[in-house]
């Protein structure tokens, strides 16, 4: 993996899973997991990641991701190594031509890029948010279909 793309991810499920609201406790965060970057590219990262800020349960402004102002902190949350350690996948259920796919919180909208990025016919779009993707999938495609070609980009979709 690219160190950049490495970094990438870990200032995600940093931005994910802790409340951190100046670009100085992002620098530290990252620092722990072995990122040594300046402030402008931290800066330069969080424009590309399309980072905001948005007002926290107790009224501090924090760094958020997209579409993730009212984002589900984890409580105890693990580094930045150990998540990137998982693909984040927690279950898979189908309804009809549609598909729900929980992860964990922060995880869904990466999985989701790797899923439209592998252009795979038989899935006709997502939609992302902090743990739920939402699937289409071409009529006919049977779900153990969907599952082969998934695990792919999902290796524990087995389970």
């Amino acid at each position: 993996m690219k160190i950049k793309t490495s970094r990438m991810e870990a200032l995600k499920m940093l931005i994910s899973s802790q409340e951190l609201g100046s670009q100085e406790e992002v620098l530290q965060a990252l620092a722990k997991e072995g990122y040594t970057v300046t402030q402008a590219t931290l800066s330069r990262d969080l424009k590309q990641l399309k980072v905001a800020k948005a007002a926290s349960m107790n009224g501090r402004y924090v760094y958020v991701l997209p579409n993730e102002t009212m984002y589900k902190r984890v409580p105890n949350p693990r580094s930045a190594r150990e998540m990137l350690m998982t693909s984040g996948f927690t279950s898979i259920n189908f309804s009809g031509n549609m598909i729900v796919i929980k992860t964990r919180p922060g995880y869904a909208s990466s999985i989701a890029y790797n899923i439209d990025n592998s252009d795979i016919p038989q899935i006709l779009g997502t939609i992302a948010g902090d743990d739920t993707i939402f699937l289409v999938k071409k009529e006919g495609t049977r779900e153990k279909d969907i599952i082969d070609l998934l695990a792919e980009i999902i290796p524990d979709i087995y389970g």
